[in-house]
């Protein structure tokens, strides 16, 4: 399931317009979607992910939500994504019964083999290259990817400043799954962009 282009939304007050852009993701190719807002209020956030769960389910892709496992559940997203701040991985695997669970793992394989037996359907690495939405993030290498490929039997998402160009090199070096936000949904066509990344992986068949 976790295959291809993985959108991740950026900050955006606008509902209507953002649910917009997932809907246009989607037609392109996007293949799950990640609902990812830090900044705004409790109230929006319900707003958002009601609206952007329904957009996913009219295509039949799934709808992850970035930390927030009560969102998820009120909203009946399919998953949660967490990071190494949002509480142990076996607490969300009980909570999310069988829902995805996605961990964030940096740049290191040994909490990939953990998050892996502790029930995660599939990780995530990075940032790969510098990223406009963490700036700060720790980078990770490309070996990184080939070595998930050797000790990992769950997906695995690449993830961090991620575009057309560098997205084929970590397609090429074993990624399942290329997690984008600007590259994706500032571009001035965000259906043509998503068909740009889904691409990435028919040529890797």
């Amino acid at each position: 399931m976790i295959r291809g282009l993985y959108a991740i939304t950026p900050e955006c007050a606008d509902t209507a317009l953002l649910a917009r852009k997932v809907e246009e993701a989607i037609l392109g190719g996007a293949k799950i979607v990640q609902y990812r807002c830090k900044s705004g209020s409790a109230n929006l956030r319900l707003e958002q992910a009601i609206a952007f769960r329904t957009v996913c389910s009219r295509y039949a892709v799934p709808f992850i939500v970035n930390d927030e496992i009560d969102l998820a559940l009120k909203v009946g997203a399919d998953g949660v994504h967490i990071g190494s701040k949002d509480g142990p991985v076996e607490d969300a695997r009980k909570r999310l019964k069988g829902k995805i669970l996605g961990v964030s793992c940096y740049g290191s394989i040994d909490l990939a083999l953990d998050a892996q037996d502790l029930g995660a359907d599939y990780v995530a690495f990075g940032s790969f290259f510098a990223s406009l939405t963490k700036p700060d993030a720790v980078r990770a290498p490309l070996s990184l990817l080939q070595m998930s490929k050797l000790s990992l039997k769950i997906p695995v998402v690449a993830i961090g400043g991620i575009n057309l160009e560098n997205g084929a090199r970590l397609v090429e070096s074993g990624a399942d799954a290329l997690a984008v936000v600007s590259s994706l949904f500032d571009a001035p066509d965000i259906r043509a962009a998503a068909n740009q990344f889904s691409e990435l992986f028919s040529i890797q068949k």
